[in-house]
């Protein structure tokens, strides 16, 4: 960090800000870019992607080596859970999906286990960045991108499978009937259905990780409170990114359930 005082204040700004440029100019831009978290994603995606594209392309039918094994097993149960979820006849098209999603938000839920204070003095004094977040998923952007992004593929499969008369009619003659007196109510509640999912997607995976984002910079300020604190900051640091592993794992593992289960019910007719 710069020269300044540290107080709690400065401490949780500092690593809670963004590295941003705005796009059409300081005064009324469009949009603000956090770019940061954009080159982290991508990033993170070349890295795992690309890992374990060259892993199956030197895979061998024979005994294969540990990484090999790893990734036969993670494509094999992620394949086992979108067979038990999902009875469409797009399995091909899902599970390569469903394994894309989850190995890239593993990746990015991960980069919250890395020691946040060693991240930023890298930052700063390697590449001269005194904002930069290395989180991808404590920015709500991210989350809802990729919540939206599923969103508009069960829109389209919607329309796919059942068409715009058949979708048509599932929006205004389920679930309480085709009479149209409750042709209102049936759209309200399926509005309602549709405006909460990537809401709701979205939200649950970004609220973990930013929750232990901010328990780690807690343990941070107490790290610094003198030698007593650094010993217990320690501990409790260790200990906590041990637990956040499950947490940041299983997170990606429920992103990815719910990403199959709303691409299921598209294909699914009332």
């Amino acid at each position: 960090m710069a020269v300044e005082e540290l107080t709690p204040t400065s401490y949780i700004n500092h690593h809670l800000t963004y590295n941003t440029i705005q796009v059409g100019g300081n005064e009324g831009a469009f949009w603000t870019l956090h770019i940061d978290t954009l080159i982290t994603s991508i990033i993170l995606g070349i890295i795992g992607l690309g890992t374990i594209w060259l892993i199956v392309r030197k895979a061998t039918p024979g005994v294969p080596s540990k990484r090999q094994a790893f990734v036969e097993l993670t494509v094999e149960f992620i394949d086992d859970q979108v067979k038990n979820t999902f009875h469409g006849n797009r399995h091909t098209l899902v599970a390569p999906m469903a394994l894309t999603i989850f190995v890239w938000v593993l990746l990015m839920n991960t980069m919250d286990i890395v020691p946040i204070d060693i991240a930023a003095a890298i930052n700063e004094h390697v590449f001269g960045l005194y904002y930069w977040k290395i989180v991808p998923t404590t920015d709500v952007n991210t989350t809802f991108a990729l919540a939206l992004s599923v969103w508009l593929l069960m829109l389209y499969f919607n329309l796919k499978v059942k068409g715009i008369g058949g979708w048509s009619y599932e929006l205004f003659c389920t679930p309480f009937g085709k009479n149209p007196l409750l042709w209102p109510l049936n759209l309200l509640f399926n509005f309602v259905e549709y405006v909460s999912k990537p809401l709701s997607h979205s939200l649950r995976l970004f609220g973990n990780i930013y929750a232990g984002e901010i328990i780690f910079l807690l343990i941070g300020m107490w790290a610094a409170t003198g030698v007593v604190g650094t010993i217990f900051g320690t501990l409790l640091g260790a200990g906590w990114a041990i637990f956040h592993l499950l947490i940041v794992t299983l997170q990606a593992f429920i992103f990815m359930m719910l990403t199959v289960v709303y691409i299921s019910m598209a294909h699914e007719s009332h």
